[in-house]
């Protein structure tokens, strides 16, 4: 574990330093740059509130998905589109209780959206199940359909009442998440808290999370030794990862945004992979790396503003923290014989 933190640590200091070299290189005042990058995250406690732990909420939801599947051997890279399709169950229903009290408006809108994300995964995993077509492959493809349903539906169905916006109507209020007095930090946030709390005593402390585990170690030495049925498995984990998913995009649009509209997501489905693999797929540690990579996001635009250094720069350091960790696993598992590595998982 030690190791693992440690390696976690070396990737996200060396992520900055190709981040401060890329910068000078290019012109900009690393020192600057990265000034701006630390205050726009940590430089008060509104920027901590508001900025930083705002934006680790999906990040959090969704690398907990992806620990999920990744955990079965399930590669879901399709946690972008997920996330759409739970923001847009999340606008219909949410526009549609306002006569409903909080009690029932704010948990029917986070359902919808969670179910409206499974829901998006199962032609994946039938694909899978039916035919062996590789869930990366599917899931992928499907972003690209989500972000065009989105488009269709904010210009369509869900537009505004006036028609001129390629958005949403807000939702209704009693459907909005709570918030923290004097802050923009919702409800969502403590949501996220509990569910990698809830999903760590699942993996650790369950006879289904050993079954997970043994399934993402060899499906095939699961189902002879064990017994395991390895399809249900892996269906039921893509499944939960799509559900993760797509209630962060409820949570975004019932604690943030309040409507839906193109471009909603900054890239959070891809951005959550890195957030489970920095935290090796365990569910505390996404906690930690969610606020470092929501950190990363909110300082990105305090660098944009105060040292007008491109925003996207910022995803140098989320490439170089998944290719060390992607490199150093390579590396332990070539030093290693499999026995050892399977005990480890």
């Amino acid at each position: 574990m030690r190791a693992k933190a440690a390696s976690a640590v070396v990737a996200v200091v060396l992520g900055l330093a190709v981040l401060a070299a890329g910068l000078q290189l290019a012109g900009y005042n690393a020192s600057e740059a990265l000034g701006a990058l630390w205050n726009g995250a940590f430089g008060s406690w509104y920027a901590i509130s508001s900025a930083t732990l705002v934006r680790s909420v999906p990040l959090i939801i969704i690398g907990l998905g992806i620990a999920l599947a990744f955990r079965a051997g399930a590669l879901n890279i399709g946690a972008e589109g997920q996330f759409y399709a739970g923001a847009i169950a999340a606008t219909w229903v949410g526009l549609r209780l306002g006569a409903q009290p909080s009690w029932i408006a704010i948990p029917g809108v986070l359902v919808a959206a969670a179910l409206a994300g499974a829901m998006w995964v199962a032609l994946p995993i039938w694909l899978k199940l039916r035919f062996s077509v590789l869930e990366v492959i599917s899931t992928l493809l499907l972003n690209f359909v989500a972000e065009a349903l989105v488009s269709l539906m904010v210009q369509g169905p869900l537009q505004e009442h006036q028609h001129i916006y390629p958005q949403s109507d807000s939702i209704a209020a009693v459907a909005r998440l709570p918030l923290l007095p004097g802050t923009r930090l919702h409800a969502g946030f403590f949501l996220a808290l509990v569910g990698a709390v809830v999903l760590w005593y699942i993996f650790a402390r369950t006879l289904w999370g050993f079954r997970l585990r043994a399934v993402g170690v060899s499906p095939r030495a699961a189902e002879i030794s064990g017994r395991i049925d390895s399809r249900r498995m892996i269906a039921l984990a893509l499944a939960g990862s799509g559900a993760l998913a797509g209630l962060a995009g409820g949570v975004e649009v019932s604690g943030v945004s309040y409507a839906l509209f193109q471009n909603l997501s900054p890239g959070y489905g891809f951005s959550g992979i890195a957030v489970a693999l920095l935290a090796r797929l365990h569910p505390l540690g996404i906690i930690a790396t969610g606020i470092l990579l929501g950190a990363l996001e909110a300082g990105a635009s305090g660098m944009q503003r105060d040292a007008g250094v491109p925003a996207v720069a910022a995803y140098v350091v989320e490439a170089v923290v998944i290719l060390v960790v992607l490199l150093v696993d390579t590396g332990r598992l070539v030093g290693q014989d499999r026995t050892p590595r399977t005990a480890e998982l």
